[in-house]
């Protein structure tokens, strides 16, 4: 793609970033919202049902031929039923920090492949070096919690494995995007709504409920948050991030996450602030800025 100029390419970065936090935000609030014993079913079906309910007015404009559109139907289904079954009954398996290791961690290396094998984006060498200074982060901020220090039940690796599979659905879902180039607005409502369609009437027909165990002030939170903050606001500016910086480059700053949920996790969730931690905060971020920034363009020498 193109080199963005500099006042889109600024749009793309802080687009990116507000990604990145929000994302972080709706991790903590899913493990939050365990705390109060609701049900990863419950929390996605606040989700999808407020947002579709925000949104539906907006739909009666959709272009002509949307809703028949097998295209949007698959990125609806990957990017939003099946994403979001995943990575909530992984967070209720697995602490909010393996959430930021192994969903937004893992980015970078599973858009950068499917990018590769899908749209032929070789990675160039600069990017390279980002994405192994991303892998020494996350194993970083893995390693002594997954393989180490810290002992994993079975719940936890199934949540693990889980957040994993959650990954590589949203990965495929943003190369998708870049590859079939949907308008942002038309992509966000037929999103939030079709998986709403094909979800809620499971969820209120089969899955187990848990609503009338938590308080109305949780329920209002994650209903707001997840279903207008993460759902909406962060999905139009996931796919503006993707519209001018492509999906490595805002793969590669989505990686931030894992740190950012791992402090923030330390005051929200009690989780202990370590070393290792630190170290992931340094070679993730560093890393991030090198896989983000855009490739320095050689002029072309004429030959005497």
């Amino acid at each position: 793609m193109n080199a963005p100029s500099r006042p889109a390419a600024l749009q793309g970065y802080l687009a990116a970033l507000s990604t990145a936090l929000i994302w972080a935000g709706f991790m903590l609030l899913a493990r939050v919202a365990g705390q109060h014993a609701l049900t990863s079913w419950d929390v996605v079906a606040l989700r999808l049902g407020t947002a579709a309910l925000v949104l539906l007015p907006f739909c009666f404009t959709l272009p002509p031929g949307t809703w028949r559109n097998p295209r949007l139907w698959g990125l609806s289904l990957t990017g939003g039923f099946l994403f979001l079954n995943l990575v909530y009954a992984g967070l209720s398996r697995a602490p909010a920090a393996h959430g930021g290791i192994f969903l937004s961690g893992l980015q970078p290396f599973i858009i950068t492949m499917l990018a590769w094998w899908i749209l032929g984006a070789r990675p160039a060498r600069e990017r390279l070096w980002g994405l192994l200074a991303i892998a020494s982060g996350v194993a970083c901020v893995a390693g002594p919690q997954v393989l180490g220090t810290q002992d994993a039940g079975a719940s936890t690796l199934q949540g693990d494995l889980l957040l994993v599979c959650a990954s590589l659905a949203w990965a495929t879902y943003s190369v998708m995007v870049r590859k079939w180039v949907f308008d942002v607005w038309v992509l966000t409502r037929f999103l939030a709504v079709a998986s709403a369609l094909v979800y809620i009437p499971i969820y209120l027909l089969w899955l187990p409920k848990n609503l009338s165990a938590a308080p109305w002030s949780m329920l209002a939170l994650q209903a707001v948050y997840q279903g207008v903050i993460t759902t909406i606001v962060a999905m139009l500016l996931f796919l503006r991030a993707i519209s001018i910086l492509g999906p490595e480059r805002t793969g590669a700053i989505v990686a931030i996450v894992p740190v950012v949920v791992g402090l923030a996790a330390v005051p929200l969730l009690g989780e202990p602030l370590t070393l290792w931690l630190i170290g992931g905060l340094v070679l993730v971020s560093g890393g991030a800025y090198l896989a983000a920034r855009p490739l320095r363009q050689h002029p072309l020498k004429t030959p005497c």
